[in-house]
């Protein structure tokens, strides 16, 4: 797959039109793997923010949107779940150019994308209320669930459609409408994926999309009066900050925050299968992912074995371009990340780990010029150390030796976060034990970074607040209303509660 042909200029999506940004002001973005910029994004303000609240609010009233049956609201997300299965190619390329990720992965996801719309798509005219058998005489008591409202959705840089499908795809077949605000570094794919929101047929201001940064949009967005629900997918510092914006208004929350995921080797796994999902857990996609398992914990009598296996398998992955399909490890997507990562690899040598393979830059010509980092093992690690309870968002694994089953649940939930948790053992007493022990908001037993529309998705203390995929979701994006009537002939005395 070749890169997209520089260089454009983007525009935002408001009340179904493209516009310029109210400043005429763009900013760069930039290709990873080439560390260049390839196109300029509009910077929004204030004004932007409020265009798209506005449009939002109208569709969210308006007659088309409002009193659209469920069943044809699911017509419209699976129509354009096909959409963008047909666009996939495309759109994974943008992706890539945009974050660094690799194109085998990109075009995995846009191809399991369409599945989040056409499983919500579904669900849209099932959400069902009930009857109460009421203790009240001459009551019928029924309840209803209602849309909240308008959703602002902010994504990350490190898979922006899918963290946006995430959001979109059960807000949308909720009856919400949306305002999507998409990280400043990766905002490309989410602009072009607006072009199908148009052929797909959606209702004017039904989807909306405002870029630029966090204190000139994220604020706004997060603060403002219109929006009745957020739902972030970012870091830490990030999330506490827009809660604390959403606390004045009482917005509604979903928050998908960070993760320092341990994996967990017991003395009986399949070590060569063990082997490779920690691999995968921390060396695909770079490291940049909230579930990457950059903590593993391994039994004292295997850790020699493990890690000797392990170095061996992750001393041969290939660096280098995302679009080549032979490239395993692509490039940090931003630079500020980068220097980041770097920071924490000084910082683990200063604590005292050991650093038993990478540890640097990788500067090869199949590095393109861009910012990689070499795949990154510390060993000697204690649970204590910063480098094991921070989150990296890198390719940099802790290696961590435990005695007995009991330090390793411990150790693994030692850490204020909680998001994900793997088990390697042939042992299904301990799986099952493990996946109750681990305080996490998922747990992977023989596999790791595995997903589904199906399946609910959150985690634990720091890591967040409520669930995405699965049909949980959808109620956080519905209110419940209880509805009483009265058949009774006269109303009872009036001054003592019923």
């Amino acid at each position: 797959m070749n890169r997209i042909a520089p260089f454009r200029d983007y525009q935002i999506f408001i009340g179904g039109r493209w516009c310029q940004p109210a400043s005429r002001e763009y900013f760069e973005t930039f290709d990873p793997f080439l560390g260049k910029p390839w196109a300029r994004i509009p910077r929004c303000d204030q004004r932007d923010v409020d265009a798209a609240v506005s449009a939002a609010r109208a569709a969210l009233e308006g007659a088309e949107w409002a009193c659209m049956h469920p069943t044809r609201r699911g017509q419209l997300l699976c129509r354009f779940g096909d959409l963008i299965q047909q666009n996939a190619d495309r759109l994974a390329a943008i992706e890539v150019q945009d974050n660094g990720k690799l194109y085998a992965e990109m075009r995995t996801q846009l191809g399991y994308i369409p599945e989040w719309f056409r499983y919500f798509g579904g669900l849209a005219d099932k959400i069902e209320g009930a009857v109460l058998p009421i203790d009240k005489p001459d009551m019928f008591t029924y309840t209803r669930h209602e849309p909240v409202g308008v959703v602002a959705a902010i994504t990350p840089w490190n898979s922006p459609l899918m963290l946006a499908t995430w959001k979109l795809a059960p807000a949308l077949a909720a009856g919400c409408t949306v305002v999507l605000k998409p990280s400043e570094f990766t905002s490309a794919s989410t602009l072009e994926l607006m072009r199908l929101v148009e052929e797909a047929g959606f209702p004017a201001g039904v989807i909306n999309v405002v870029t630029g940064f966090g204190t000139e949009v994220g604020d706004a967005l997060t603060t403002h009066p219109g929006i009745d629900k957020i739902a972030f997918t970012g870091g830490e510092n990030s999330g506490r900050h827009i809660g604390r914006n959403a606390a004045d208004s009482f917005k509604r929350l979903t928050l998908e925050l960070g993760g320092k995921s341990a994996q967990l080797v017991f003395p009986d796994a399949d070590l060569d299968n063990a082997v490779k999902g920690v691999v995968s857990g921390i060396f695909a996609a770079t490291g940049q992912t909230c579930i990457a398992g950059s903590r593993v914990l391994v039994h004292d009598s295997i850790h020699d074995q493990f890690l000797e296996k392990f170095i061996a398998l992750a001393s041969t992955a290939r660096m280098g371009d995302p679009m080549n399909s032979e490239t395993q490890v692509g490039p940090i997507t931003t630079q500020p990340q980068y220097q980041r990562v770097l920071s924490c690899i000084t910082m683990a040598h200063d604590e005292g780990a050991e650093c038993v393979l990478g540890g640097k830059p990788a500067t090869g010509e199949e590095c393109g010029g861009g910012w990689f980092i070499e795949p990154t093992v510390f060993v000697n690690v204690s649970n204590s150390m910063r480098i094991a309870q921070e989150e990296v968002f890198g390719p940099v694994l802790s290696v961590i030796r435990f005695q007995d089953d009991e330090e390793a649940y411990a150790m693994a939930n030692d850490t204020h976060y909680g998001l994900a948790a793997g088990i390697w053992t042939s042992d299904h007493r301990r799986a099952f034990n493990g996946a109750w022990r681990l305080r996490a908001g998922s747990v992977w037993t023989n596999t790791y970074r595995a997903v589904s529309y199906m399946a609910p998705f959150g985690g634990f203390k720091y890591s967040g607040i409520g669930r995405e995929s699965g049909q949980e979701a959808i109620y956080d994006y519905l209110e419940t209303k209880c509805v009483w009537m009265s058949y009774g002939q006269n109303v009872p005395n009036p001054f003592v509660l019923r």
